[in-house]
């Protein structure tokens, strides 16, 4: 089964950092506010950053994303910058307990959509000019519209998009899945009328959109999605206000399956497979 990357992984939860004791007259430090958001609307795009239309003898649907979660924030200068050489602003734990290194599921923190995903020291920023954003996502989880007996159905897919994911168990539509052990890139859960199914997508079945492939790559088997400000992003390091930055990831058409009946509607029964479920790009913005 296809997975994104979607082309963000996978999404609602906020990140505070411990509370201190401090002095009423001390002015609060500023804060980086970042909030997640789902748009069926913004332009579609392919794993190069290209605008891209459902191909032929394939259907699609913008699915409902529930939430979404992510493992690595960067703020990048320029087109040049290699990923990893910018200005980190979050990275996720990980853990060995599965074998090899895997993002620890367990600890990631999730957001709806508008809702805030992380709020840390805006002091993790450092002071420069940002023209890009790049968010590894690891885990989606949304709602699609499927055929099932002749009768319209809604199911629940979960996506895990990160490049090794350990995870223990999770509830998916009020039903828990175990898993105990480290699951590649791609791994997949899917809930409807209270029954489940998993499985995994081969390997470099994830859209990641990276508008900077040429110039900056990414690591096969990430989930790194690039996208550009409006305007670069500038911090002086003598802020006084919270900085509030919303990333808008583009749900455009992003489930996408091959049809066997050429109706527009998903049925699996009939031997119509998925062939791709990632997000199809990334705006980030400042918000105020």
């Amino acid at each position: 089964m296809k997975h994104l990357c979607l082309q963000v992984a996978l999404l609602g939860g906020l990140f505070m950092g411990c509370s201190e004791e401090s002095n009423p007259t001390e002015t609060p430090e500023p804060r980086l506010i970042v909030r997640f958001e789902f748009d069926p609307n913004q332009q579609r795009l392919d794993n190069l950053g290209r605008p891209a239309e459902v191909a032929l003898g394939n259907a699609a649907q913008s699915p409902v994303v529930q939430k979404m979660s992510a493992h690595y924030l960067e703020f990048t200068p320029n087109t040049l910058t290699p990923l990893g050489n910018g200005s980190i602003a979050y990275q996720g734990d990980e853990t060995a307990e599965g074998g090899a290194l895997a993002i620890d599921f367990q600890d990631s923190f999730f957001a709806e959509d508008g809702q805030v995903w992380l709020n840390v020291p805006l002091s993790r920023l450092s002071p420069g000019s940002y023209e890009w954003v790049r968010v590894s996502l690891s885990y989606q989880e949304g709602d699609i519209q499927l055929v099932v007996n002749g009768s319209e159905i809604t199911g629940r897919l979960a996506s895990f998009v990160g490049y090794n994911s350990y995870i223990t168990s999770f509830d998916l539509n009020e039903q828990k899945i175990a898993v105990n052990g480290n699951r590649l890139q791609g791994f997949w859960a899917f809930e409807a009328l209270g029954f489940t199914e998993q499985g995994q997508a081969p390997a470099g079945a994830t859209t990641v959109p990276n508008p900077l492939f040429e110039t900056s790559p990414i690591p096969q088997g990430s989930c790194v999605v690039t996208g550009a400000f409006e305007e670069p992003l500038r911090i002086t390091g003598e802020e006084t206000e919270d900085l509030e930055i919303t990333l808008s990831f583009s749900v455009n058409n992003s489930f996408e399956w091959q049809e066997v009946v050429q109706d527009g509607k998903f049925e699996p029964s009939a031997g119509e497979e998925v062939v791709d479920m990632g997000l199809r790009g990334l705006i980030p913005r400042r918000s105020n």
